[in-house]
């Protein structure tokens, strides 16, 4: 893995003759950022759900370094706490699970009954946990992963914690928007600060004050723990997670990736840029705007590679966890994701879901006659959406992960695992392309059908009605790194449901090709010479 990217590949792109590839957005260097801490060697240590990665940035060089790589015995690892012999703690958000990781890069699990294992901090050699789920549980755990000690149980949300210089254990609550704090020995709680901006992490400075994230407001605040009084030390985006000292520099991480140096007076410094998380589905809509689906955020994307975030998981109207998207006009969208369909306008902050209970929605499109079908991959399904209900249009497929319309109205449905397009008949399916190794998304423009193949790392484009195929773009980065075999994220609602990678695509008016690099973590464009 390079110091200065999430992914490389030694083979550069190769396209057919008459097309040319582009990176609209530069590679990302992380796949999001989530609990952070300062290590016994002075780098920071930055978990990432998303790619159940752990990296460590080396504040002086910029480097990153690749601690715990994807398809290790680590997956989606949220927070982190080194115990005093370097051992470093993990908590494994999606899997309920906390793993040590010695210093010689051994892994071990504690335990895996702990659902939402969340916010974690080693003090004195004890070791603290907690569930961030709604009923979560505050406990202390041992290292021989005997019965957990609960401190607490039935808190809403609570999230990164610290023991402060008085000895109490202090822990945000983002389901009340408020800071508490216990005795590690017993005793009653005491709420220390409420009226914030939904804290989601709590760390200490020098002279004993709170430091806390705020991931609603993106402030970053200082909070006197004897009388609850507030001071801003930064106004950042909406995103912030967790924070960290090294020494006396202050740095605190945002789901974008970006990690930010917090300065005297107000001032920020970037020590590490920010970039896409995976990213996921793509939609082009009236203007020629390209909007990206990822994950926690909805992004526009405009010219130049400006990429403007329009909502987040926090902000109003935010439909959850976006993964498919299609545009629909007037500024509203589509969304896909966990088991629900959202129409989602983003300049109005409004969300309106129209159906749910289904089990993994990702890829969602609008049929010229204006029906909406969505893939259910994890229930094998592909359903219309209408009436606040789901209709069967086809079943039995093998992980649907896409669909797309032609001009005529069939529905295309890329099977994930079955390596193959089909067609929705009313009679079953018919396979309109096979021997694809994995296809993601897929689209229709000119009567030609773009397939994003994940597995062959190839963009393939099949002539509808001669059936003609052609690889028009080679070795692109999408899809797991060579070798490494991901492992699902379950999620747990009601933050996110089961996540999982989808490589989308998506046309413009004048027929450029948009991808989803989710490998590298940007988007590519893919035209047409001519």
């Amino acid at each position: 893995m390079s110091a200065t990217a999430r992914f490389t590949s030694s083979a550069p792109f190769g396209v057919v003759d008459g097309w040319s590839l582009e990176r609209l957005t530069q590679p990302s260097r992380l796949f999001g950022a989530n609990g952070i801490r300062t290590g016994p060697d002075g780098r920071i240590y930055i978990a990432q759900v998303a790619g159940s990665t752990i990296s460590a940035l080396d504040l002086e060089t910029g480097d990153v370094e690749t601690v715990s790589a994807k398809g290790s015995d680590i997956v989606g690892p949220d927070d982190v706490a080194f115990a005093p012999n370097g051992d470093m703690y993990i908590t494994e958000y999606c899997d309920g699970r906390v793993s040590v990781r010695t210093p010689d890069g051994r892994t071990r699990l504690v335990r895996d009954d702990l659902p939402g294992a969340n916010g974690i901090t080693v003090h004195q050699g004890r070791l603290f946990v907690n569930e961030c789920r709604i009923g979560g549980r505050l406990m202390e755990l041992t290292p021989d992963g005997g019965e957990p000690k609960v401190l607490l149980e039935n808190l809403p949300m609570p999230n990164g914690m610290e023991v402060g210089p008085d000895g109490k254990l202090y822990y945000p609550l983002l389901g009340t928007n408020e800071i508490w704090r216990i005795d590690p020995e017993g005793g009653e709680p005491e709420r220390v600060a409420a009226d914030l901006g939904v804290p989601d992490a709590v760390k200490f400075d020098s002279e004993g004050f709170i430091v806390s994230t705020q991931v609603a407001s993106g402030q970053v605040l200082r909070i006197n723990p004897r009388n609850g009084e507030q001071t801003v030390l930064a106004s950042l985006a909406p995103g912030l997670d967790n924070l960290t000292f090294a020494g006396e520099r202050l740095f605190v991480s945002s789901f974008t990736g970006q990690i930010t140096e917090i300065l005297a007076g107000g001032e920020t410094r970037t020590a590490l840029a920010d970039g896409l998380t995976w990213p996921l589905g793509l939609a082009v809509d009236g203007t020629g705007t390209l909007h990206i689906a990822d994950g926690s955020f909805f992004h526009a994307l405009h010219p130049g590679g400006d990429v403007q975030a329009l909502g987040m998981m926090f902000s109003p109207g935010y439909p959850g966890y976006a993964r498919g998207v299609t545009a629909i006009g007037n500024g509203e969208f589509l969304v896909s994701g966990n088991g629900a369909v959202s129409r989602y306008n983003p300049g109005m902050a409004e969300g309106e879901i129209l159906a749910e209970g289904l089990d993994q929605a990702y890829g969602v499109a609008v049929s010229p006659a204006g029906n909406v079908a969505v893939a259910d991959l994890g229930a094998g399904t592909v359903e219309w959406v209408h009436s606040g209900k789901t209709e069967r249009l086809a079943g039995n497929l093998n992980r649907p992960i896409d669909v797309a319309f032609t001009a005529n109205g069939t529905c295309l449905i890329a099977e994930s695992g079955a390596g193959r397009i089909v067609a929705a008949t009313g009679s079953g399916i018919d396979v309109v392309v096979d021997g694809l190794e994995e296809p993601h998304g897929i689209v229709v423009h000119d009567d030609i059908l773009y397939i994003v193949d994940v597995g062959a790392k190839s963009v393939v484009a099949v002539d509808l009605e001669t059936k003609a195929r052609t690889i028009v773009a080679l070795n692109v980065p999408v899809g797991a790194p060579e070798g490494v075999e991901t492992k699902p994220l379950k999620g747990l609602p009601p933050l996110s449901g089961a996540q999982g990678p989808f490589a989308g695509i998506a046309v413009g008016p004048d027929g450029t090709i948009y991808i989803s690099a989710d490998a590298e973590g940007s988007v590519l464009a893919l035209r047409k010479k001519g």
